[in-house]
This record gives C-alpha cells, sequence and structure tokens, in this order.
C-alpha cells in the first residue's frame, strides 16, 4: 500500500513538472506557427449558397494588403516568457497577407462557388482592378492581426485578434460594388505552450472571423449581386 502511495506521488510529480516546462521552454530568438483556415468544419449559411450561375461564374482573390501600422509586417504576434522577455512570432511558410484570401477561397468553394486557383494582386483602387477571366474579384486589407501568448503558471494566457477589411468587385466591368469590415477576438488559458498550439489559435481567429463575414446577409446577397451582372 506504501509502495502504490509513493509510486502515484511520483506520477504526479512528474506530470506536474512536465506541465511546468511545458509552459516556460525558452526563451526562443522567434516563434515560427502555421496559420491555415481549411473551411471543413464550416456551416454554409443557407442564403449563401451557390446555385444556379452563380455555380458557374469564376471569382478570384486577390493578395490583402497589410496596413498594420508597425516596423515588421510579417511579425504577427509575440510571447511573453516568465522572465519577461518577449519573442517574436512569424508565420512560418505562407504569408498571413495569403493565408486569409486563401481561407476565403476555400469557403466559397464549400459553398459551391467556381474559386480560381490563381491569386491576383490589387491594390484595391478601382482603377486598378485586374482584368482576367474572372467576373468578381475579392480583396482586402488587414488592419489588424495578433497573437499573443503570456507563459504563467498554471497556466498560459492565449489572445488573438483580427479586423480585415473586405472589397468586392466586378472584373468585367472595373466597378467596385460593395466594401465591408470584419473583426474578431478569442481568448482562452492553456496548461501547455507550443508553436503548434499558438498557431492554432491564430487560425481560429481568421477561421472565424472568414465565417463570420460571410454569415452577413449584406455580404452574401452583394457578391451573388456582382454574380448576377
Amino acid at each position: 500500500m506504501k509502495i502504490n502511495r509513493l509510486r502515484h506521488v511520483w506520477i504526479l510529480g512528474l506530470l506536474i513538472s512536465s506541465f511546468i516546462i511545458s509552459g516556460c521552454a525558452g526563451p526562443n530568438s522567434l516563434y515560427s506557427v502555421n496559420m491555415y483556415y481549411d473551411a471543413k468544419q464550416a456551416t454554409i449559411p443557407s442564403y449563401l449558397n451557390a446555385d444556379g450561375k452563380a455555380s458557374s461564374v469564376v471569382i478570384s482573390l486577390a493578395e490583402f494588403t497589410d496596413t498594420r501600422q508597425m516596423d515588421d509586417r510579417m511579425v504577427i504576434g509575440h510571447v511573453i516568457e516568465q522572465n519577461g522577455t518577449k519573442v517574436l512570432v512569424f508565420p512560418q511558410s505562407v504569408k498571413a497577407t495569403e493565408v486569409i484570401p486563401n481561407g476565403i477561397k476555400r469557403y466559397l468553394r464549400k459553398a459551391g462557388y467556381k474559386v480560381s486557383d490563381r491569386m491576383e494582386q490589387w491594390d484595391l483602387k478601382e482603377e486598378n482592378i485586374p482584368k482576367g477571366d474572372s467576373q468578381v474579384i475579392i480583396g482586402g486589407k488587414i488592419e489588424e492581426l495578433e497573437v499573443s501568448c503570456r507563459k504563467g503558471f498554471p497556466a498560459n494566457a492565449y489572445d488573438a485578434h483580427i479586423k480585415l477589411a473586405i472589397v468586392i468587385a466586378n472584373a468585367a466591368d472595373g466597378k467596385i460594388l460593395y466594401k465591408s469590415k470584419v473583426e474578431n477576438s478569442y481568448t482562452r488559458e492553456y496548461v501547455l505552450f507550443s508553436e503548434e498550439y499558438l498557431g492554432e489559435q491564430a487560425s481560429v481567429v481568421v477561421g472565424d472571423a472568414i465565417e463570420k463575414l460571410f454569415e452577413d446577409r449584406v455580404v452574401a446577397q452583394k457578391l451573388k449581386e456582382a454574380i448576377m451582372k
């Protein structure tokens, strides 16, 4: 009985130690995270689903413009280590300006729309709307994006925030049809820390913002109007 009790104490101590090590690992020179949204779990509103002509008209996405007021716009956040050191967070393989339009592309495809594989370059000015095979083009700006973690005990505090401006244009007519904004925040506490989990928080806030954008009936209506022109 005494041996079993000591064994349980040893296992509990080992678990607590592993949690502390996971929460305090570092300090690193930087953190690199994978930010991604695949829309697999998204529930598409019925009023957005493509039907008839809407399912055959080509939509293009443009790489977003990053308008955040900061020295290095590759930075997407930071981690505060337990010793107070601030470590910057960068995207691992795909820039944030590409992650968001790629996510919108996957979301619209799930809704039944035909979306071009090619990503356009557009400064959101009406006179510079790209010409091509697409009838509709969607672009936008990243106005705010911050993914952060403050390491602590017994849990680490994660926080993510994003604010986007969206522009829908008729590429065939060369006219901007609608502008919208969407903002989303996400916070939680978690015992463990890893770059993978930090990336998951970034992915959640991006995905939720995209879904929130198209839950707006006006956005869905304007998109369909652009397609039917």
